[in-house]
């Protein structure tokens, strides 16, 4: 009997690949006079890095800084200059979703936040409907900030509750309580509602499946209509990874952290939560993250601030392929660099065909749409998806398994192949390799 590995990981938006990658020289000019290439180069979304931080979390190892002196206007004026001149760089006319991360963007001021918006309004147009989401801790400061954010621009909020537990939290290295989680959640479902999502982390040391429930019934019972859930992950260089490997603390085996997993889907469904995404689940449509979406259907997003990942299509000769592009990952680096040359972008690569499908992989199977053929079509105008997969033996092992549904929808998983994304998505990468390096030695 096939087995994949478990569990899932959670998804840092802004990954690269390139590491198992192999380099092709196609690229996308096929399609290059379709509608459809026009939209896909025309339209992005728009990811915002504040990088800064009250204290580290002891499981963290994002790219924030703990600075208690922050120049505020310098910061701001470079966010807005990056913004313009990356705008410029781009053929994006139309930004469909911000998203100010972090780091912890709630601790930056409000007139930062709607000066970047307005920025985006002044120099492509920003769609009518777009999504604007903060993310915010949930503190008393950032709490009473909610409002002023509102008034900036942000029409939706995700808040870092992560746990309602007083144990996971220290453990955690959180600076709230779960009082003050309660009472931020519910300012901010009174200003956004319905547009108001809660993260929350499982597998902490001493948890159990029944622990996590109880956790996601308080969490069910208060917040709105979007919930995203994480596996706690051991990252080297965190105080968590040094508390574990000193056997200071216990995480849950991989079985434990899957039950968890597997325990949680099946409440949050009870709780008219569905699933559209590996770690997101939504009670209806509307309430889902159209920015993330945006990621996962392969849309181009442009990553402005310290240590922003881009995927877009620049202005200039080669106007036909993705670019994969890096900001400097330090602060001040940073903000020296864009005062200089009006962006701080670190590295600039185009990417191959081969590494935007896989892409395109990896992303689109962690949810449950999927890769449809329509999307790999435009990226693969010259091999579909039957092409690649259809005749490949592991595919049948994986329908078999019950891991993936029938071809003739595109390339999608099965709930117990969601559950197992990460290892699916290897099998199906070794496939697409396989064929690449066939047919690369079939053009020589």
């Amino acid at each position: 009997m096939f087995c994949l590995r478990k569990p899932v990981g959670r998804l840092v938006p802004g990954f690269h690949v390139s590491s198992c990658v192999l380099h092709s020289a196609s690229s996308l000019q096929s399609a290059s006079t379709s509608t459809e290439h026009k939209k896909r180069t025309e339209e992005a979304a728009l990811y915002v890095h504040w990088p800064y931080c009250e204290k580290r979390c002891t499981y963290c190892n994002f790219n924030k800084y703990i600075n208690p002196s922050v120049d505020h206007e310098r910061m701001r004026k470079c966010l807005v200059t990056e913004t313009q001149s990356l705008l410029e760089i781009s053929r994006v006319s139309l930004i469909k979703s911000i998203f100010f991360g972090g780091g912890t963007p709630s601790l930056a001021h409000p007139e930062t936040i709607g000066k970047v918006i307005e920025t985006v309004k002044r120099s492509v147009n920003l769609a009518a409907d777009a999504e604007v989401t903060l993310e915010a801790n949930p503190t008393s400061t950032e709490e009473k900030a909610l409002k002023e954010f509102k008034s900036a621009g942000i029409n939706r909020v995700s808040i870092g509750l992560q746990s309602l537990n007083p144990a996971d939290l220290k453990v955690l290295g959180r600076t709230h309580s779960a009082e003050d989680a309660l009472r931020c959640l519910d300012t901010a479902r009174s200003l956004f509602p319905g547009k108001t999502s809660v993260d929350i982390i499982f597998g902490c040391p001493d948890h159990k499946t029944s622990t996590l429930i109880e956790d996601l019934a308080r969490v069910v019972d208060l917040c709105d209509d979007h919930i995203s859930l994480y596996q706690l992950t051991l990252e080297r260089g965190t105080a968590l990874f040094k508390h574990v490997m000193d056997r200071d603390l216990y995480l849950p085996s991989p079985d434990a952290m899957a039950d968890m997993y597997e325990a949680s889907l099946t409440f949050l469904e009870e709780q008219d939560f569905r699933r559209y995404e590996v770690s997101n689940f939504a009670r209806t449509k509307s309430a889902q993250s159209s920015h993330n979406q945006s990621y996962w259907e392969g849309g181009q997003f442009i990553g402005v601030g310290p240590g922003a990942h881009s995927r877009f299509v620049a202005r200039g000769e080669n106007a036909t392929q993705r670019m994969a592009r890096v900001q400097t990952l330090e602060p001040e680096p940073w903000m020296i660099e864009v005062e200089k040359s009006g962006h701080a972008t670190r590295k600039a690569d185009a990417l191959s065909e081969y590494e935007v499908l896989q892409e395109i992989l990896y992303l689109g199977l962690r949810t449950t749409g999927g890769v449809p053929h329509e999307r790999w079509n435009f990226f693969s105008p010259d091999a579909s998806l039957l092409d690649v997969f259809s005749e490949a033996h592991m595919i049948k092992v994986l329908q078999k398994e019950g891991y993936l549904h029938s071809l003739s929808g595109g390339l999608r998983a099965t709930s117990r192949g969601l559950n197992l994304a990460d290892g699916l998505t290897k099998e199906l990468f070794l496939i697409l390799e396989r064929f690449w390096e066939m047919h690369r030695k079939a053009d020589q």
